[in-house]
């Protein structure tokens, strides 16, 4: 597989990495942190198995469809739970996983 065939992904997985640790620290900025706090463990799993799941693409990896299928699963259990949330870092963090679970899948040859 060439660079160009999973860059889509790649992309995907750095930026839901970033929103999720955005969304991990801005959530412990809320005044309630004990609704927040299984937003905040998602959002730290999904964000490490991202930046996993970038780097196995990286450097091509022969695991990377493995590491992409389960960065998938992470994504949509993250997405989930941020969607649960009315604040706005919530929201754009569960766009981000939704947008990486998806292009995960097609990495992983998952049906979308």
């Amino acid at each position: 597989m060439s660079y160009d065939e999973f860059k889509s992904c790649l992309d995907a997985c750095v930026r839901c990495a970033q929103e999720c640790e955005h969304c991990a620290t801005a959530c412990l900025a809320e005044p309630d942190v004990q609704t927040m706090a299984k937003c905040i463990r998602l959002d730290q799993d999904c964000a490490a198995v991202c930046w996993l799941a970038a780097a196995f693409m990286s450097r091509r990896s022969e695991f990377d469809t493995e590491v992409c299928r389960l960065c998938a699963e992470v994504c949509v259990a993250c997405g989930d739970e941020c969607a649960r949330h009315s604040q706005n870092h919530c929201q754009r963090c569960a766009e981000a996983c939704r947008q990486c679970a998806d292009e995960c899948r097609k990495m992983a040859g998952v049906p979308v």
